[in-house]
């Protein structure tokens, strides 16, 4: 039994800290953490993980050192064109699953970001649960390709990308929280996103 396993035994805690709590426990004990560890310890069925946590890394200072945000937008586009075809598990190549963040700045990372989570689950909960089901799932799916596309031109100015992060990371939440509403709200800032690519390329 995998420790994303064992953390369901606590059913009065919210999915999210769980997923929050698993990838944490790895930052502190492992010095690199990979996209194969996160995958051997959350499993390969849960795609609002794999949203979310990019966006996470992206939103860190990790996300600060260029090229960072153009390869978690590959990572998230390959999840997101498995979830449009309607598979139930996803597939990564060796090269990305063997790519790795410092275990320490993962942790400060999640460490940052723990009050609001905290904060979070007053208003995350599961509302519209439709939308974060087949078909209308798939929606999600365009909308996080749509992010992964539009992040990698705003590369060239400073933080923009944490704007089509920020939708990939709130498309993610609400797949993990079942929440319709926050993948609605995902929806609008990857639109927003795409806007924010129009004009730094049309000036």
């Amino acid at each position: 039994m995998t420790q994303a396993d064992s953390s369901h035994d606590d059913p009065s805690k919210p999915a999210l800290e769980e997923v929050v709590d698993v990838i944490d426990d790895l930052g502190r004990r492992q010095q690199r953490v990979s996209l194969a560890d996160m995958q051997k310890q959350i499993g390969e069925r849960s795609f609002g993980p794999f949203l979310f946590l990019p966006a996470i890394v992206e939103l860190s200072p990790v996300g600060g050192i260029p090229g960072v945000p153009t390869v978690l937008s590959i990572i998230v586009a390959i999840f997101s064109l498995q979830m449009l075809v309607g598979r139930t598990s996803f597939w990564l190549p060796q090269v990305l699953l063997k790519r790795s963040v410092n275990g320490d700045k993962l942790h400060a990372a999640l460490k940052k970001m723990r009050p609001v989570i905290r904060y979070m689950r007053h208003i995350v909960r599961p509302r519209w649960e439709w939308l974060t089901q087949a078909p209308y799932s798939r929606l999600v799916a365009i909308a996080a390709l749509a992010a992964a596309a539009s992040a990698p031109p705003l590369e060239v100015l400073p933080f923009a990308s944490s704007v089509p992060f920020s939708a990939i990371g709130l498309l993610g939440l609400g797949l993990i929280a079942k929440d319709g509403a926050l993948t609605v709200a995902g929806m609008v800032l990857a639109v927003s996103g795409l806007g924010l690519v129009a004009w730094v390329l049309l000036g």
